[in-house]
């Protein structure tokens, strides 16, 4: 029996090891469809999907106003039936879209293997929505300026925007789409405006507003709404380098948490900043995709300068493959 439970504890290691292999393949996967429907969307579309739509002045009375990137890639994902029952002229928690089965629908593609919390959001004691793990590159920091609508963010994804592969002048091999995030991420949105210098550190950050966190998985709703266009939900910024943690202690416990200064929408002055990192639970980095299609393992330790620079579409920096 000894020897019986030596030899046990020997293999389940390299079990373990054998299933977070297939586990970080399917995910690998994953980003490569997602990437695909986005390039057979600009192909059909002459452009990339818009992160959120407004109109200059425009504020939402509404707090889920705007579809996201991936409910408008679901056409090319094999989701076309559920596309085509989508009121995109509603909000995606209105009755009519939530009476559709739509905003609770898992995608397949759309969750990592590795993802500890793959189940549906409860809210009110009902099923309200199914999270998801990739988010679309919005880049740096700077999201939405609303009193400027030519000054948007730099990544592939921003409000409005009809991005072309002509315009990103970095080269797609050289500018990530998708990167994977965590569902069920603790947030802070709504601060004071931090001004647009990109911080160095976490404590760089603004740490007052509305928190969206607490110790139950419900209460920590950052990537949990994946038809919601807004950049916790459905992006992430390269302000930090993967997995960095950015703690913050709300009663005793402290949370690793995204923060978006203003929810895109809910002003018409003041800016939209970010800072929502690339997350995922396997170890030493995050699966991440380029407009290229391929897919990359960015480490944990990569150069925060090059991180950065992949995600912006146009910023002609020099940029090391790996």
């Amino acid at each position: 029996m000894a020897i019986i439970g030596i030899l046990v504890a020997l293999l389940l290691p390299a079990v373990q090891s054998a299933r977070e292999a297939a586990r970080r393949n399917a995910c690998v996967n994953n980003l490569k469809q997602i990437t695909l429907a986005l390039a057979n969307h600009e192909g059909i579309a002459g452009h990339y999907p818009a992160s959120f739509q407004l109109d200059p002045g425009e504020t939402l009375s509404t707090n889920n106003g705007s579809w996201s990137i991936q409910a408008r890639l679901l056409p090319f994902l094999e989701e076309g039936a559920a596309f085509e029952q989508i009121r995109f002229d509603l909000p995606w928690d209105d009755a009519v879209n939530r009476a559709s089965g739509v905003p609770t629908l898992r995608v397949p593609v759309y969750v990592c293997p590795s993802e500890v919390n793959d189940t549906v959001r409860i809210k009110n004691g009902e099923a309200f929505v199914y999270p998801h793990t990739y988010g679309g590159n919005f880049g740096r920091w700077l999201v939405h300026d609303p009193a400027d609508f030519s000054n948007q963010g730099d990544g592939v994804f921003y409000v409005n925007s009809r991005l072309r592969p002509a315009q990103v002048t970095d080269g797609l091999s050289k500018t990530l789409a998708f990167a994977e995030v965590k569902a069920f991420t603790s947030y802070i949105r709504n601060t004071a405006d931090p001004g647009p210098a990109i911080p160095d550190e976490p404590s760089d950050l603004p740490m007052a507003g509305d928190l969206k966190l607490g110790v139950e998985t419900n209460s920590n709703t950052g990537h949990t709404e994946w038809p919601d266009g807004r950049v916790h939900h459905s992006g992430f910024t390269a302000v930090f380098t993967p997995n960095t943690r950015v703690p913050f202690e709300q009663d005793g416990v402290t949370y690793d948490i995204n923060v978006n200064t203003q929810k895109e929408g809910n002003s018409a002055t003041q800016p939209s900043y970010a800072a929502i990192t690339a997350r995922s639970y396997h170890p030493g980095g995050v699966n991440a995709s380029r407009l290229d299609g391929s897919v990359h393992f960015v480490s944990n330790d990569i150069n925060r300068g090059g991180w950065r620079a992949l995600s912006t579409h146009e910023g002609e920096e020099v940029v090391n493959a790996e």
